[in-house]
């Protein structure tokens, strides 16, 4: 990539064909891959060819291999599995198969492929790839082809993406359609946790993973399992006993109902496998518990891909048409990956070979290994869960006279109990005594404080809204009353969780600490707010939960008016004045345009929208979507809006209306959310212990230093402290949103997957990075 900027106009696709396919595995996300590679192939001029039915349908040839229109892919986002097929094909795996297959590409002048599946997949294409110069000369020998288009068509460039619902493919923080297993996972959990609640009953869940724990390991995160077993980790040897005796000690602590989640490739550590039937007789035969078996299978690859799937296929295939442009015959063969919240691309083979080396470690039974390979994401959620399902006994806590306090701040986002689960739990064995503050600041100066333990917070992962309850009431008005609380309960350190509301609080909190000491103590703060408007964190815990709510809606009111011709629906989404939700939601939903405050806009443009789906209209799209933030202008309401929508595309479509409103804020946590307030509040407070030990002098905690108050936030993929009085000046405070917002970039591609001629700056578009440089300077990713 040149460091220059430059624009995708410049990009030219004229004559050049792109070949999409699926292969493998079908998984959630795979159709918006698709569909974002064939606009963005057409966007910039080439040619786009469907290969139905994976490589089968490259080696059979015919009408498998069909040319791509803008409006064949239309109504395709939220459509689970393929649309173009997927299949199994040993013809491929030979030569005389890749020979056939390179004539059919060759007659139709394609010579750049993009592969959505898994590894086995993608070694494939590049052997293919690796092979293309000595077919395409068997070819020109036999007669099939002329020796003018062996040299016209003399090079092959292969671009990869990972369609895998088992996140086991190396070099990518998540695989396509993953978090849409999660979903799958997470749903049945939450309906199997009331019925066991009502019988007292243990479940034996079997969720898919033949060589890769992920799902089952984050989905035990993600619901508090009692019991997690996974093929990289087997459990040491006398595991029955123990398990056994946690059943049992969480049924005499009050717990009407125990989780059991494994994989369906667990083992022990002598290679045995341990199915879910195992699992339940040894629970019957030990304890007696009334116990069942669920075995998921193929619910798992079903359904509509979630949010985070959607978005992450588009900017995959994006980028993948991007990498196919500016490929040259020396190229390798790429993967279009995800690196916190950046493509990136990395070479397919090196890829491969970390792949192949996990299976190795598990074989050789060098477990640790193993599991550092899979990344520090992995690593991470094992040592996280490990942390907060194995309670430790009085005796075998640290020592500790340290009291801290956890509180919710501002309003109510999915993911917030399980951050306070979380933090309780860690806190606990980290050796404090924790306390819960009800109702935020509010009622910290009211004194509802009251010590939490480890019991109470059981269940609180899969609960949505605020349990503690929360106010959005800042500690200014009342300082003197909150100084008395802090003291009377020797409060040493905050934990607030919550949204812009806790930035301010923090800030009028070390304010203070020159007029009452009791302020000088460590606080941190966890974002926690569905508008994502924090400073300091590229995401907020809720936001997920609510694009999931509003791309659900979205989807359900396109699909109202399947038997309608010809109609555009208007919807308001919550947000503030940031335009997070409306512009992600909108790149998820395959909107048409999405208004927001970051984005001046005007009558003009308003107009130019109109006309632009008045045109696209006229042809066979009969349904169109506009999102429009809450607060993205005074006088350009959702009302007036749809009025001149109305208005103006009388006699080609007809306007409908819809404020989301508080359903946004509602329901159970996404697994993303769970898992995110999980593991930032487990680091928070490993944190907060750091600081009360740095900071105990003679008798007692005294903290003044600006890095005494942090904010806990994610950027790219690391979870980075950043003292609060540094977010002053990223801060637009009068509008409450950060001063600069990573999202914004993914505008153009909404803009450009909904026909619009943009210009898309790729001066940011990923570069080739080398997974075994990547490998050892991974951070604490999520």
């Amino acid at each position: 990539m040149p460091d220059t900027k430059k624009f995708i106009e410049n990009l030219s696709g004229a004559g050049k064909c792109i070949g999409v396919l699926t292969s493998g595995g079908d998984a959630q996300g795979m159709n918006a891959a698709v569909r974002a590679v064939v606009r963005m192939g057409i966007y910039v001029g080439a040619k786009v060819y469907f290969i139905h039915e994976g490589y089968q349908g490259m080696v059979d040839g015919g009408d498998n291999i069909k040319e791509a229109s803008w409006e064949s892919v239309s109504s395709m986002l939220q459509v689970g599995g393929t649309v173009i097929g997927s299949a199994r094909c040993k013809d491929f795996r030979t030569h005389e198969g890749r020979l056939r297959a390179a004539l059919n590409l060759v007659q139709r002048g394609i010579t750049n492929l993009c592969v959505i599946g898994g590894d086995g997949s993608l070694t494939g294409a590049n052997l293919f790839r690796e092979e293309w110069s000595g077919l395409l000369d068997e070819l020109v020998q036999s007669g099939e082809i002329s020796e003018e288009a062996s040299q016209i068509y003399s090079a092959l460039h292969i671009v990869g993406m990972v369609g895998s619902i088992d996140n086991d493919f190396c070099g990518t923080d998540m695989t396509i359609g993953t978090d849409s297993a999660l979903h799958r996972i997470i749903e049945v959990v939450d309906a199997i946790m009331t019925t066991a609640q009502s019988h007292q009953r243990t479940f034996v869940l079997e969720v898919m993973g033949r060589h890769c724990g992920y799902l089952a390991l984050v989905s035990a995160l993600a619901c508090g399992a009692d019991w997690v077993l996974i093929p990289e980790m087997p459990p040491k040897d006398g595991w029955e006993e123990q398990m056994c005796y946690k059943l049992s000690e969480s049924r005499m602590r009050g717990s009407r109902l125990n989780i059991i989640i494994v994989a369906e490739g667990a083992t022990d550590r002598h290679g045995n496998p341990i199915s879910s039937n195992a699992v339940k007789e040894l629970v019957v035969r030990c304890l007696g518990f009334d116990t069942r078996v669920t075995v998921l299978g193929h619910v798992q690859r079903g359904g509509t891909p979630s949010a985070f799937d959607r978005i992450l296929a588009s900017r995959m295939g994006v980028e993948a048409v991007l990498a196919l442009l500016e490929a040259s015959p020396g190229t390798p063969a790429c993967v279009v990956s995800l690196c916190g919240n950046q493509a990136v691309r990395v070479p397919l083979m090196e890829c491969v070979q970390m792949t192949q080396e996990v299976q190795k470690a598990m074989d050789e039974k060098r477990f640790e290994e193993a599991v550092r390979l899979r990344g520090r994401s992995f690593e991470n959620n094992l040592n996280t869960y490990k942390l907060l399902s194995h309670r430790k006994i009085d005796s075998e806590l640290p020592h500790s006279s340290f009291n801290v306090a956890v509180l919710n701040v501002g309003a109510p986002a999915a993911g917030m109990n399980a951050a306070v689960r979380s933090a309780v739990r860690v806190g606990i064995t980290e050796g404090h005594t924790m306390f819960a503050v009800s109702d935020g600041f509010e009622g910290f100066y009211k004194g509802q404080i009251k010590e939490i333990k480890w019991g109470d917070v059981g269940g609180w992962t899969g609960q949505g809204g605020s349990l503690l309850g929360t106010k959005r009431t800042l500690p200014a008005k009342h300082i003197d009353k909150i100084a008395e609380q802090m003291r009377i309960h020797n409060i040493n350190a905050l934990l607030v969780i919550g949204g812009f509301e806790v930035c301010h609080s923090l800030l009028q909190l070390v304010d203070a600490r020159s007029r009452y000491e009791e302020f000088c103590v460590p606080m941190c703060m966890l974002p926690a707010t569905i508008s994502n408007n924090v400073s300091g964190t590229d995401l907020s815990i809720g936001a997920d939960t609510s694009l999931n709510a509003i791309v659900e809606t979205c989807d359900r009111i396109k699909q109202s008016a399947s038997g309608t011709k010809r109609r555009v629906f208007i919807i308001e989404t919550m947000g503030g004045y940031c335009g997070y939700l409306a512009t992600v939601g909108g790149l998820a939903a395959g909107a048409d345009a999405a208004y927001i405050y970051e984005e001046p806009f005007d009558i003009r443009e308003l107009q130019s929208n109109v006309e632009h789906l008045t045109e696209k209209m006229k042809t066979s799209i009969q349904r169109g979507l506009v999102l429009r933030n809450e607060n993205c202008s005074e006088n350009y309401t959702t009302d007036f809006i749809y009025q001149l929508y109305n208005e103006e595309g009388k006699g080609v479509f007809d306007c409908r209306k819809n404020v989301l409103g508080h359903m946004q804020q509602g329901g159970a946590p996404s697994p993303f959310d769970r898992n995110f307030g999980t593991k930032i509040a487990a680091k928070a407070m490993q944190w907060i212990s750091k600081k009360l030990k740095e900071f105990y002098r003679e008798g007692r905690v005294f903290a003044n230093t600006e890095d005494s108050a942090c904010l806990l936030g994610m950027r790219r993929r690391a979870l980075v402290f950043q003292p609060v009085v540094q977010l002053k000046d990223e801060t637009d405070f009068v509008h409450r949103i950060p001063k600069e917002q990573w999202w914004l970039r993914l505008r153009p591609l909404m803009k450009i997957l909904a026909k619009y001629k943009t210009s898309y700056d790729v001066s940011d578009s990923g570069q080739l990075e080398h997974i075994h440089h990547r490998l050892y300077s991974w951070s604490n990713n999520i």
